[in-house]
């Protein structure tokens, strides 16, 4: 069990599953888009935050400030905030094009204020970085960037018109060119940094959002499954009896009325159908996948043959064996049969067979405090390029060839979070040379998982 380590470093393709369409939507159509109270509280804050700074420079530090003019450009803030609350309802999310329009307001109307009192002099000129990056983290990247030229366009212009720096007395102060255009250098180099990153963090978020998106979706598909069969469970248990006693009557029936009574043939009938009914109960009753989810119980080995099932007989040997390890008692513990499980378990399988070149071995070994399941094929391996970014949605194993372009690089993300969500995490690495292939091994306390610890 030494190989097991903190980081989960893999790959798995998305061929487990396919999502409908719908699936993912309602998620992604969210995704990027802001609510318009937030720009509204935003811009509040802002037309408090200007007017203190301009009536502070004013009255407490005495510049000479062209206060009518800065209070009428705060003031066009406030009328905008005004006319929207009034207009809209606040709880809507805004669609791409009102946001850019709402931060383009925003950036000109900083910029007009900075203009007015001292452009390129002005050190609250730092101050456009604020829309830039708020634009970064709700709109577009393309939209985001006519938000980031747009505040750069402004501060280039203030070289060309701006009103004096205010100054205690009357003074002008007039700084160097030099100084203006480091000011702006500065400037220029906050809005590409900070739209960046703040682009990139916007972007992982969304990407996580719809991979947690679908995570969810399988989850829901795999409880549905389980209430399906417990469902059926119930359903072959209530029928038996009602058919056991049409059964018993029927076969009464024929036996009292004769082949040539005008109705035999009808009660006949009735018999036939009566035991055909029961047989059909029968098969759904003995399938294992009709049981009840929160009440079966299965071994360790028995829970991972049943993972490997629908892989067995696709061109490649799969052999599954099960053992203790070191001092470990030689039965088998006894699980609780886990969807969550069971669907991580196939998906690391089907992985495999679907790289391997001949072989694939899934092996279940436990000790008294810990359960182990590794999964080896003897496939070329995990590629160099993508061993740093295993374990991230959307990293895929396969080219993009191999996929056919559907591939979301979702697997193995969905199969980690569901171990993790039992209580167990993941580790992989490549055989060691000159043996070939993937080695992925999922590791649970014991008592994470044991059925008689649940109880």
């Amino acid at each position: 069990m030494d190989d097991i380590t903190r980081d989960s470093r893999y790959g798995l393709d998305d061929a487990v599953f396919t999502l409908a369409p719908e699936g993912l939507g309602s998620a992604q159509s969210a995704l990027g888009r802001t609510r318009l109270r937030t720009f509204i509280t935003l811009r509040w804050l802002a037309v408090a935050g200007q007017t203190a700074a301009v009536l502070f420079v004013a009255f407490v530090m005495g510049f000479e400030v062209p206060l009518a003019l800065c209070l009428a450009i705060i003031a066009a803030s406030a009328w905008l905030n005004v006319f929207l609350a009034f207009a809209f309802q606040s709880q809507r999310l805004t669609r791409g094009w009102e946001a850019s329009l709402q931060l383009a307001f925003d950036t000109l109307q900083l910029a007009a204020l900075i203009t007015v009192t001292g452009g390129l002099s002005n050190p609250f000129l730092l101050l456009l970085l604020a829309p830039v990056t708020v634009a970064a983290l709700s709109v577009s990247q393309a939209r985001a960037t006519m938000i980031a030229a747009l505040a750069l366009a402004s501060a280039a212009a203030m070289s060309l018109f701006t009103m004096p720096l205010p100054w205690a007395g009357g003074e002008v102060i007039s700084l160097p060119p030099l100084f203006q255009w480091g000011q702006f250098t500065a400037l220029a180099v906050g809005v590409v940094f900070f739209s960046l990153s703040a682009v990139r963090v916007s972007q992982d978020e969304a990407r996580l959002v719809r991979a947690l998106d679908a995570a969810s979706v399988v989850m829901a598909r795999e409880q549905k499954l389980s209430a399906l069969g417990a469902m059926s469970a119930m359903t072959t248990h209530e029928l038996g009896t009602p058919l056991a006693t049409i059964h018993l009557v029927s076969k009464e029936l024929l036996s009292e009325i004769g082949p040539d009574h005008p109705h035999f043939e009808d009660v006949n009938l009735i018999a036939e159908q009566a035991d055909r009914c029961r047989a059909i109960l029968a098969t759904i009753r003995e399938a294992r996948e009709a049981t009840d989810i929160v009440h079966a119980l299965m071994p360790l080995d028995a829970l991972v043959e049943e993972s490997a099932a629908p892989f067995k007989g696709l061109g490649v040997e799969l052999v599954v064996r099960a053992g203790p390890g070191e001092r470990g008692e030689p039965k088998a513990p006894v699980l609780n049969r886990s969807p969550e499980i069971l669907h991580a378990l196939g998906a690391f399988i089907e992985n495999a067979v679907s790289f391997a070149d001949t072989r694939v071995t899934a092996v279940a070994s436990w000790t008294d405090d810990q359960i182990l399941i590794t999964i080896t094929d003897d496939g070329p391996g995990f590629a160099a390029e993508v061993m740093p970014k295993l374990g991230e949605p959307y990293v895929s194993q396969r080219s993009e060839a191999q996929l056919g372009g559907g591939d979301m690089g979702l697997g193995f993300f969905i199969a980690k979070t569901l171990i993790e969500r039992t209580g167990g995490r993941i580790a992989t690495r490549n055989r060691t040379p000159p043996k070939r292939g993937a080695v992925v091994q999922a590791l649970w306390p014991r008592a994470a998982l044991e059925a008689s610890k649940l109880a």
